[in-house]
C-alpha cells in the first residue's frame, strides 16, 4: 500500500525550510550523498523569491549541513537548453558568495550541487549522474593528487574532493522498480508516493508531514492552484507539440501532391485524413 502525498517540490517551498521538517531533507541528502548529513540551516535562495503565479515550474533550497558544507538543491520541471551552464553558474556564485573578502582560497567550502530534472536533459539512459571531476595528465594519463600536506590541511584525499560535486536525478527515467533505497527516493520523487515497504532515511518522516490532509486551509488553496496551474501547463504544451506535428505533416503533405503522390500514400505518410489531404489538393488547385 501506499499513499499519494504532495509534490516535493512545492515541500520544498512550503514545508522543507522549517526545522522541524529537516530530516525529510537529511534522508534525501543521506541516501544520495552516501553519508549522512545533518542540517545546521536553511539559507537564503532564489526559491524564496514569490512570482505572480507561483507556478514552481524551478524551485531550489540552499542548505548548510553541520559540517559546514552548502548543499544546493533544485528542481526542474522544464525543459532549458542551457540547464548544465545554470548548473555551473549556481555554483560559481555560491563559491564567491560564501567566501569573505581578504579570506585565504581554503576557506572556500564543500558545495555540492543536486539536481532533479523532470525533462530529457543531455542524452542518457541513467537516472541519477554523478559528476567524478579528475585532473588527468595529457602524456602520462596519471590522476593528479594532493601533496601530503594539502591532504592534512584540507582533509581530503582527491583534489576532486576540494571541487565542487554535482549530480543530477533524471527522475523520468526510473522504471518504477526501486531496488534499493536511493531508488525509493527516486520513487517518491516521480510518484510523490512512499509505499509501506519502503526504508529509506527521511521517507517515513515524509509520509507523515507531506500528507494533503495535513495542510492548513491556506495551504491547500496554494498546493491546488500549484497542480491546477501544472496541469494547464502540461495542456498547453501538448498543445502546442501537436500543432507543430500538424503543421510538419500539411508540409509534407503539400509537397508529396506537388511530387504527384497519391492521397493515400500520403495520408499514410504523414497521419493525415484522406479528406485533409484532398482539402490541401483542392487549395493548391
Amino acid at each position: 500500500m501506499s499513499r499519494k502525498l504532495i509534490r516535493f517540490d512545492w515541500a520544498m517551498k512550503k514545508l522543507l525550510r522549517h526545522k522541524a521538517n529537516f530530516g525529510i531533507l537529511e534522508g534525501f541528502l543521506s541516501e544520495l550523498l552516501r553519508f549522512d548529513v545533518s542540517i545546521e540551516s536553511i539559507l537564503e535562495s532564489e526559491s524564496n523569491k514569490q512570482d505572480e503565479y507561483d507556478k514552481y515550474n524551478r524551485v531550489d533550497i540552499l542548505v548548510r549541513s553541520q559540517n559546514n558544507e552548502l548543499m544546493l538543491v533544485e528542481v526542474q520541471n522544464d525543459s532549458e537548453i542551457d540547464y548544465f551552464h545554470r548548473m555551473l553558474f549556481g555554483v560559481s556564485k555560491l563559491v564567491t558568495e560564501y567566501i569573505k573578502e581578504g579570506e585565504p582560497y581554503g576557506t572556500i567550502k564543500k558545495i555540492y550541487s543536486i539536481n532533479i530534472v523532470y525533462f530529457g536533459l543531455g542524452q542518457g539512459k541513467d537516472y541519477v549522474y554523478e559528476y567524478k571531476g579528475e585532473f588527468i595528465g595529457l602524456h602520462q594519463k596519471d590522476v593528479l593528487i594532493p601533496t601530503t600536506l594539502q591532504k592534512q590541511d584540507f582533509k581530503v584525499e582527491k583534489v576532486s574532493d576540494i571541487f565542487p560535486k554535482y549530480y543530477i536525478l533524471k527522475v523520468n527515467n526510473f522504471n518504477d522498480i526501486a531496488k534499493n533505497t536511493l531508488d525509493e527516493w527516486v520513487y517518491f520523487l516521480k510518484n510523490s508516493e512512499v509505499k509501506d515497504t519502503f526504508k529509506a532515511k527521511g521517507l517515513d518522516k515524509a509520509k507523515e508531514k507531506m500528507r494533503y490532509e495535513n495542510l492548513t486551509d491556506e495551504e491547500k488553496k496554494m498546493y491546488d492552484r500549484f497542480q491546477e496551474n501544472r496541469r494547464i501547463e502540461i495542456s498547453v504544451e501538448y498543445t502546442a507539440k501537436l500543432e507543430a506535428k500538424q503543421e510538419r505533416s500539411i508540409e509534407v503533405a503539400k509537397t508529396a501532391i506537388k511530387k504527384g503522390f497519391d492521397s493515400e500514400t500520403i495520408a499514410e505518410l504523414t497521419g493525415l485524413s484522406i479528406e485533409q489531404v484532398e482539402q490541401l489538393r483542392s487549395a493548391k488547385d
